[in-house]
């Protein structure tokens, strides 16, 4: 026997089913949070057995890349959601540290949405447009705008194509959600605050409808400096600071 030649071991399908969805997940196919279709579904769809799909995702949970739903059914697990708050808690506890990930999340955003002017697919750029249309309706009540600002940016870094991205945005997570909800409640809270917003969301929206990456790039930047540009103005001493808070009084980072 030639010790140089080594048996090839036979892949079970659940293993090839695994592999597949790791693929998806890696190349952020499937975006950090997703849902996915059920065991049945997936069965059809790829042609295998329910119980091959179960061991499959099996072995995806037990590596951290799917988690199961209470209710039923599994989601790609969302960074965050492996994280323990230190991150909340040293964001809430300074309003330092607060502008420091608003700056991060402006160089971040920036790139994503050139990224997205120039890369997004046709369903990409639907679901953007779903989101500003959203947005943007008459007579959309106020208590939606930080979400709905959240779900409008969402929609860029998934349509950036990067995976990285994607999972740095999930490791963000929920501080993101309450950082936009003290944005658009305590440190924009005016109907001509809402209504710039919305006209620099229209910029970002329709620089990547036309695909023009350097517009799409500017654009943002202009939103997010302005962002900023609130907290320099409001600037005040750390210790002084309050911790923010979201939309429902509650402390947010």
């Amino acid at each position: 026997m030639d010790p140089r030649f080594q048996e090839i071991p036979r892949e079970r399908v659940a293993d090839r089913i695994a592999n597949e969805l790791l693929r998806l997940i890696t190349s952020g196919e499937l975006a950090p949070g997703e849902r996915l279709p059920g065991e049945r579904q997936l069965a059809d769809m790829m042609g295998v057995s329910r119980v091959s799909i179960r061991a499959a995702l099996q072995q995806l949970k037990a590596q951290g890349f799917v988690t199961a739903v209470q209710g039923g059914g599994t989601r790609i697990t969302a960074a965050a959601d492996q994280l323990d708050s230190a991150l909340a808690r040293l964001v809430r506890s300074n309003r330092d540290n607060l502008q420091d990930l608003a700056e991060i999340r402006s160089k971040l955003e920036v790139w994503a949405a050139r990224r997205a002017a120039e890369r997004a697919t046709p369903e990409q750029r639907t679901e953007i447009d779903r989101a500003f249309v959203t947005m943007t309706a008459a007579g959309r009540p106020s208590r939606f705008k930080a979400e709905d600002d959240l779900n409008f940016h969402l929609a860029i870094a998934k349509a950036s194509g990067s995976a990285v991205y994607l999972h740095l945005m999930s490791v963000l997570g929920d501080i993101l959600e309450q950082m936009l909800a003290f944005h658009r409640y305590s440190l924009y809270a005016t109907p001509a605050d809402d209504q710039r917003f919305t006209q620099q969301h229209r910029a970002i929206w329709s620089a990547i409808k036309a695909r023009d990456g350097d517009a799409a790039a500017d654009a943002m930047q202009d939103h997010l400096t302005t962002v900023l540009s609130r907290y320099e103005e409001n600037d005040t001493p750390s210790q002084d600071a309050e911790a923010p808070t979201d939309a429902k009084g509650t402390a947010s980072g």
